[in-house]
């Protein structure tokens, strides 16, 4: 059976490139969270960089995923939803709008 992993993924720490593999699941979710705190993946994974308690830095990656689910919910779900809604409506003109 193959893995649903894990790809590497290269990412900048403090300016150096390393690499995470983690699974696309985890990787989209931290781009969200990236996106909704405003800041790169780059800058995202630099935090995780420092306080990290895990040797690996994938596994820190996944647990700050986790983590941010545990403690915020699942808010980009709901920013998903929004931007997908978002582009749904722009794409329409404003008399195809209801009443």
């Amino acid at each position: 059976m193959k893995s649903p992993v894990i790809k590497k993924r290269t990412v900048k720490i403090d300016g150096h490139k390393t690499s995470v593999s983690v699974e696309d699941a985890f990787w989209n979710d931290l781009k969200e969270i990236a996106y909704l705190q405003r800041m790169t993946l780059s800058m995202v994974v630099t935090e995780i960089d420092k306080v990290r308690q895990q040797a690996n830095l994938s596994s820190a990656v996944r647990l700050f995923v986790l983590e941010q689910i545990h403690r915020h919910g699942n808010p980009w779900q709901y920013s998903r939803a929004r931007n997908s809604r978002v582009r749904k409506f722009s794409k329409i003109s404003d008399d195809q709008l209801p009443g």
